[in-house]
């Protein structure tokens, strides 16, 4: 890869199926919303495992920022759980 070649995002750069770049960029957006909503609700690792019915080092991965742990479907019911609100937006 050229230094000099320029991306949209950094998700562009690290992926070349556009297909999987929109999917990289939505699990991110869930992920750090997710992450946002357990600081402000100030929840310790257990207590977010307990509130998004996963295990404690899924709840540490999820604040790792370990997007290719996570499918896009179990983020929405994370989110979901944490009473945030998810809505699709499809353009042509």
């Amino acid at each position: 890869m050229n230094s000099n070649n320029r991306f949209d995002n950094v998700w562009s750069a690290l992926e070349d199926d556009p297909v999987r770049v929109e999917n990289l960029k939505l699990r991110s957006i869930l992920m750090i919303k997710i992450a946002e909503r357990i600081e402000l609700r100030q929840l310790k690792q257990k207590q977010a495992a307990e509130a998004l019915h996963i295990s404690q080092p899924r709840v540490s991965a999820l604040l790792g920022g370990k997007i290719n742990d996570f499918r896009l479907d179990s983020l929405v019911d994370m989110a979901h759980r944490l009473g945030l609100h998810v809505t699709l937006d499809v353009a042509a």
